[in-house]
């Protein structure tokens, strides 16, 4: 196998190297003066199984765009399999026509990697399930929860205090999987979001008083829902409220909005690179997902069962 890095991530790209005992693969991915994308890769890839690790963040549109010149440069190069590794999914929450003559970008971006080259791809925490129906060829869709659950034992002493928090209504599914994995309690923040950016918190719905709250979400965009939802647990009686949330996005002034918050802690994964900024913010932590990965590249290579790592 080969892993290729594009400029996204490549801190996880190479933890994943290491992990696997595989060195990342001699490509270029540059810019011309005039800012177009340029990839040429320097080793021969014919016949070979080749992973292209590239998160589609901030800059979404020029990350994507590395994505997909890459795909077209190693399928031009005859690569046997191209997996496009995309740890965190850009466009995830625009999965459904929110109105009228409005798009469905997360299926137009499924469309234009498929052309582009890919024959499978391996993701993280989608925002909605759905979006696995978007792609025509196999998607492994893996769950950042095995890594969350290992943190939450580590720094949680009495674990029967804990309860698992869902910011919203859309998250419960996802709050109950880590709370039945936890064995803890669950309990729900009702609030009606007037506009886009904009929520109110309206009601808590299960028993937190005196409790360790553990707000759970995918992805922290301006952290405007995970601060309301905090302050608001704790004006409830919470004895302390941490989030744990996949995908670190944290645009605009969502780090201030984080450390002027109750949050004791929020704990993000590598699926976006952390810059120093914010791995320097003093309840911000970055666990990684390196290993996860590494073994479901690892798995997808030999042909052996990925479910089954969550087993």
């Amino acid at each position: 196998m080969k892993i290729i890095a594009c400029n996204s991530n490549v801190p996880l790209a190479k933890a994943m190297g290491d992990y696997l005992n595989v060195p990342l693969a001699n490509a270029s991915v540059k810019r011309f003066a005039d800012m177009e994308v340029f990839v040429e890769i320097n080793e021969n890839v014919r016949g070979e199984d080749v992973f292209v690790v590239q998160s589609t963040s901030y800059p979404a549109n020029d990350n994507i765009m590395e994505l997909l010149v890459c795909l077209d440069a190693l399928r031009r190069a005859s690569a046997r399999r191209i997996t496009a590794v995309i740890p965190y999914y850009g466009y995830a929450r625009q999965d459904r026509k929110m109105g009228s003559r409005t798009p469905i970008t997360a299926k137009l971006v499924a469309n234009i990697i498929t052309a582009a080259g890919a024959n499978r791809v391996l993701t993280v925490d989608l925002h909605a399930g759905q979006i696995q129906g978007f792609f025509d060829i196999p998607l492994d869709h893996l769950y950042a929860a095995p890594v969350i659950v290992a943190d939450i034992r580590k720094h949680y002493k009495d674990p029967e205090n804990i309860v698992v928090v869902s910011p919203d209504v859309g998250g419960v599914v996802r709050a109950r999987a880590l709370a039945k994995r936890l064995n803890a309690d669950l309990a729900i923040v009702d609030k009606r979001r007037e506009h886009a950016g904009v929520s109110e918190v309206m009601n808590i719905i299960g028993e937190i008083k005196g409790r360790d709250c553990i707000l759970l979400d995918d992805i922290v965009d301006s952290a405007g829902t995970l601060c309301n939802a905090a302050q608001a647990l704790m004006d409830a009686g919470a004895l302390s409220v941490a989030a744990y949330v996949t995908h670190g996005v944290l645009s605009g002034k969502a780090v201030e909005r984080v450390q002027n918050s109750v949050l004791s802690s929020l704990v993000v994964t590598d699926t976006i690179m952390a810059p120093d900024s914010i791995r320097n913010t003093k309840n911000i932590r970055v666990v990684s997902v390196a290993p996860l990965l590494a073994e479901a590249i690892r798995r997808i290579s030999e042909e052996t069962s990925v479910s089954s790592l969550f087993d």
